[in-house]
């Protein structure tokens, strides 16, 4: 491996690390700041939507800044949006200014993912360049992990604000990681600038395909995980056990992601794709109907799995539809559009939540959009793994 393309990697993965270690946290402050400032769950879930705005808003404007002024410059402001906001985050004194802090966090990652994502793409092998992008996914698993680590040991003694500061102070690490990287060859070698409208003329039937899995997944992960460890304490387990279930339930994703690295690049992006959206719909339903401590460890784990091996090859998957010119805006609107999903969910889990629906019919919601999307992808979604290996650089 090429000096600059280790650099990139690793700069890239910290930086994602660090983003989901942030995001992470809502889930786990969500049930201190329910208590602390007495939120309603729908007040609880518009704290998700309002950084899933964010997300949406910057992924679009960050995937097309990337391809007009370089992935390198946009990759560096986003991060420092984001871990100013989150570090301010820490002293909110309330909802509304929490709800604003969360929508700029939300601005700055938007725009970062779809962005490292391209970098990482363009620096990677073309025989490795499927299980790079899915590694450097793997990240986001490790900062789930830290950040439930952090919730159970902090939350509890020192509460919330102090684990917040925490989980923001490494993204400083970070962006002086990142400050060293080079810009992509590829970009620096373009010969055009193409229109975005080519995402619904010339590429008409991959954008269909990658919007509906987009949604469906986004849809799913933020409606599911940000509310997990409230669904536990629902379900009847104290705030420090559920924080521990989740923990235990996050570990499952690095297999996940391990394994969907592996398929991509000897099975193919799109059947692994399909492959793991589907049994993440399975598993949404089973996590819904279960109640013993076993069976929720054990589905729950499993839809953990599955769900973030999508989000790898996915991520692996996305940026390989379209041309240089037009790579990181394809992926920054595809995950737009797929942040309309994540919008959604987690404020439709606390209206339901809070009209006393059960679980079971809640989880059901995620199992037929996921559903929908695996179907959708099928039908127009093409396989990339070839293509990949030899499109020019």
């Amino acid at each position: 491996m090429s000096a600059p393309y280790k650099k990139v990697f690793w700069a890239a993965g910290f930086g994602w690390m660090f983003d989901a270690m942030d995001v992470a946290l809502l889930s786990f402050i969500m049930v201190a700041l329910r208590q602390e400032w007495g939120l309603t769950a729908q007040e609880a879930g518009l704290l998700g939507t309002g950084n899933l705005v964010g997300m949406a808003i910057g992924a679009i404007v960050g995937g097309y800044m990337a391809d007009r002024i370089g992935r390198k410059p946009v990759f560096l402001l986003t991060l420092l949006l984001f871990g100013a906001a989150s570090f301010a985050s820490a002293f909110a004194t309330g909802f509304f200014t929490m709800l604003l802090f969360r929508f700029l966090m939300g601005l700055g990652l938007g725009a970062e993912l779809p962005v490292a994502s391209t970098l990482v793409n363009e620096f990677a092998p073309a025989e490795k360049r499927g299980s790079t992008v899915v590694l450097l996914e793997s990240f986001w698993a490790v900062g789930w992990i830290a950040a439930a680590v952090i919730s159970y040991f902090i939350i509890p003694d020192y509460g919330w604000r102090v684990a917040v500061i925490i989980g923001a102070l490494p993204i400083v690490y970070a962006w002086y990681a990142r400050r060293t990287i080079p810009e992509s060859p590829q970009f620096q070698q373009r010969s055009e600038q193409v229109p975005v409208q080519k995402l619904l003329t010339s590429h008409q039937r991959e954008t269909i395909a990658l919007w509906a899995v987009w949604f469906a997944i986004a849809f799913s992960y933020y409606g599911m995980f940000l509310w997990m460890p409230s669904v536990l304490v629902d379900k009847g387990f104290t705030m420090i056990k559920s924080f521990q279930y989740v923990l235990i339930m996050t570990l499952a994703q690095l297999p996940g992601y391990f394994a969907a690295a592996y398929l991509v690049e000897n099975w193919g992006r799109k059947k692994t794709l399909a492959s793991f959206l589907f049994m993440t719909a399975i598993m949404a339903f089973a996590f819904g109907q279960s109640s013993g401590t076993t069976e929720l460890l054990v589905t729950g784990a499993l839809l953990s799995f599955f769900n973030l091996g999508a989000w790898g090859a996915l991520y692996a998957y996305t940026p390989e539809n379209y041309p240089t010119p037009l790579r990181a805006t394809g992926a920054g609107v595809a995950s737009g559009i797929g942040r309309i999903g994540s919008i959604i969910a987690p404020y439709l889990v606390g209206y339901y939540s809070s009209l006393h629906y059960s679980y079971t019919f809640i989880f059901s919601i995620f199992t037929i959009v996921l559903f929908i999307g695996t179907a959708i992808l099928l039908i127009y979604g093409k396989e990339t793994r070839v293509a990949s290996a030899a499109r020019a650089n």
